[in-house]
């Protein structure tokens, strides 16, 4: 791990990506890339400076935008993911959009670190904010080779659990709307205790299922997966979504009766295999999406 990659309270200023958010900063940059380095973006924009420089982290922690550098400018490019969302959902009403901006900010290792460990390296279901605390303390303190405070990691700790749950305090205006992430269900506090609970899915969210496994062979250079990698190996089904084996059986299963895209389910003995169809993560999506348009999405 590369040093100095926690971002922490540095980058999401404490705020939790909110409904409505990612479809404001979609519109700024379609008029001007370099929006979120202009003095005055907090005044269109209509929020808080503070809230402004957490957006600006959002929008590359879901992976719908990249920062890039030209002549010592810096602007916003979109992101195949980000024209699909822009395109189908820039609001996030649906549970696929969710899941999809979930999977981004928990295999994005560099910009949401502790999104990273959460999902894919802590493996307790029912814990204490002190215990998880904890354990990422101790995980950073291995990893790291400069200090991180722990202030740094408390804050990452209470935004993600914000961004999965209601929002906090109704004291305040700003903190009683939801994260869009909080339709997936994923976390849930309760006394003091906090549960990790399975995403439950089916075949209406192959789109995120397919996404999952194809941007993982994709990365990997692969064109097939076993089952057991699929339900215990990082960045997958089983660690982003906390799924049970059962459950990625018989979503796997719904994906062999695809009429375009279906993948092959071989089981034996020994090792069960799943042979991926030959297309891009992005396209599967886009075509999922218009398959499931009307049933889904109101079209």
């Amino acid at each position: 791990m590369k040093e100095g990659i926690l971002m922490g309270y540095s980058q999401h200023q404490s705020f939790y990506l909110r409904d409505r958010w990612l479809s404001k900063a979609m519109k700024n940059i379609e008029e001007n890339s370099s929006f979120f380095y202009e003095k005055d973006a907090f005044e269109k924009i209509g929020l808080g400076k503070n809230m402004v420089q957490s957006l600006k982290h959002w929008i590359v922690a879901t992976k719908l935008y990249e920062e890039v550098k030209e002549n010592n400018k810096k602007h916003h490019e979109i992101t195949p993911l980000g024209k699909f969302i822009k395109e189908k959902d820039r609001a996030i009403k649906y549970f696929n959009s969710a899941g999809l901006l979930h999977h981004s900010l928990a295999t994005n290792k560099e910009v949401s670190t502790t999104w990273y460990w959460f999902f894919n390296i802590y493996t307790e279901t029912v814990f204490s904010r002190e215990e998880v605390f904890e354990e990422l303390t101790k995980w950073v303190q291995k990893r790291e080779k400069r200090v991180v405070s722990e202030n740094s990691l408390k804050r990452d700790l209470d935004c993600l659990i914000k961004i999965y749950t209601t929002g906090g305090s109704t004291s305040d205006p700003e903190e009683v709307i939801l994260s869009p992430l909080n339709k997936l269900n994923v976390l849930e506090e309760r006394n003091g205790t906090i549960y990790k609970k399975e995403v439950k899915m089916d075949e209406d969210n192959l789109l995120l299922v397919g996404y999952t496994l194809l941007k993982f062979c994709e990365t990997h250079g692969a064109s097939a997966i076993n089952l057991d990698d699929i339900v215990h190996k990082e960045n997958l089904l089983g660690k982003l979504f906390n799924m049970r084996r059962s459950s990625i059986v018989n979503l796997i299963s719904e994906w062999t009766e695809h009429p375009q895209y279906p993948v092959v389910f071989t089981r034996t003995n020994n090792l069960d295999t799943l042979r991926l169809p030959d297309v891009s993560p992005e396209d599967f999506i886009n075509y999922e999406y218009n398959r499931k348009a009307e049933k889904n999405y109101g079209n």
